[in-house]
C-alpha cells in the first residue's frame, strides 16, 4: 500500500476528540506522514510522542489555506476535519475554502469522528 498522507484539524472545541481519536488509532497512522494546522498538531503530539507530525501554521493564520495548497498540489490523500457546527469561527472564509478544495480535488474528508472511523478502518485493509 502506498503510504498515504493525512492532513488533520479540528476547531477549537473538537481538539480534544482528535487528539484522543488519533491516540485511539496511534498504530494504524504511524506509518502515514501526517500534517496538522498548528494548535491541534502541538495536541497531537503531547498526546501521542512517537507519531511524526509536521505542524504549519495555525488555521486562522494561514494553516488552513496551507493545507488547502497541498490538496491542490495532489500532495494529501485524506482530510480530517472535526468541525464544531456550534460555534462561530472569525476565519469561516478559509474553513470553506479548504473544503471546497477538497470536493474539487476528490479527497476523502471526514467532518466528525463516526466518519473519520468509517475511513480509518479502510486504511486497514
Amino acid at each position: 500500500m502506498k503510504n498515504l498522507t493525512l492532513a488533520l484539524v479540528a476547531h477549537d472545541a473538537k481538539k480534544d476528540d482528535m487528539s484522543h481519536f488519533v491516540a485511539m488509532h496511534e498504530a494504524t497512522l504511524r506509518p502515514l506522514t501526517l500534517f496538522a494546522t498548528g494548535t491541534t498538531g502541538g495536541r497531537i503530539m503531547e498526546r501521542c510522542p512517537s507519531l511524526t507530525v509536521t505542524r504549519l501554521k495555525s488555521g486562522p493564520l494561514g494553516g488552513d489555506q496551507q493545507i488547502g495548497a497541498m490538496i491542490a498540489e495532489g500532495k494529501i490523500d485524506a482530510l480530517f476535519f472535526f468541525v464544531d457546527p456550534l460555534s462561530p469561527h472569525p476565519h469561516d472564509v478559509d474553513v470553506k475554502a479548504l473544503m471546497r478544495l477538497a470536493l474539487v480535488y476528490n479527497i476523502p474528508m471526514a467532518l466528525n469522528v463516526a466518519t473519520a472511523e468509517r475511513l480509518i478502518a479502510s486504511f486497514e485493509d
